[in-house]
């Protein structure tokens, strides 16, 4: 939510990877607070309290469209408080592809916190495969250009909605 404005935000999309020969989603850090073993989970709506509601969606693909099912996917982020949880998993979880390598994650809009811009992370591993941690972005965020782990390739397709935000992207991994 660029400056609050979702006009703007709509007006910058860059849409995510189409797949057909497109490169592989990048890798980026990890950073400091990710927590192994969390729980299966599709929805960090009762671990926010007042938060922006945002549905967030998409699909693992191969560099040429083929689904990937059964994908793990594991996400954690902050809340609209910008802290992440230390002590439990909180807006944290994983879940998998299904059969159609479709993915969807009920959670709410992160905060931006010192000296970072509004992400998600997430850790994407497909059946037998090596995992991919990588982070999602919002499109038109002014503090995009100033985050020093900030890469274009990642960020998302996002609307406002009567719901709150709807925000998807497609993961390309090379399998």
């Amino acid at each position: 939510m660029p400056n609050g404005n979702p006009e703007d935000a709509l007006k910058t999309i860059t849409p995510t990877v189409r797949c057909n020969g497109t490169p592989p989603t990048p890798a980026l850090r990890e950073g400091p607070y990710y927590k192994p073993d969390t729980p299966l989970r599709t929805s960090f709506r009762s671990d926010a309290e007042g938060g922006v509601p945002m549905l967030l969606h998409g699909a693992v693909r191969t560099p040429d469209g083929k689904p990937i099912g059964g994908t793990l996917l594991d996400f954690w982020q902050v809340g609209s408080e910008g802290a992440y949880d230390h002590d439990g998993f909180r807006l944290r979880g994983h879940q998998f592809a299904d059969t159609d390598g479709q993915w969807r994650l009920e959670t709410v809009l992160p905060a931006m916190y010192p000296g970072r811009t509004r992400h998600v992370h997430v850790k994407v591993q497909p059946p037998g495969g090596t995992v991919l941690t990588t982070m999602l972005y919002f499109p038109g965020e002014r503090r995009n250009h100033l985050d020093k782990y900030f890469r274009p390739e990642c960020l998302m397709e996002v609307r406002e909605t009567p719901e709150g935000w709807d925000a998807s992207f497609t993961f390309v991994l090379d399998v």
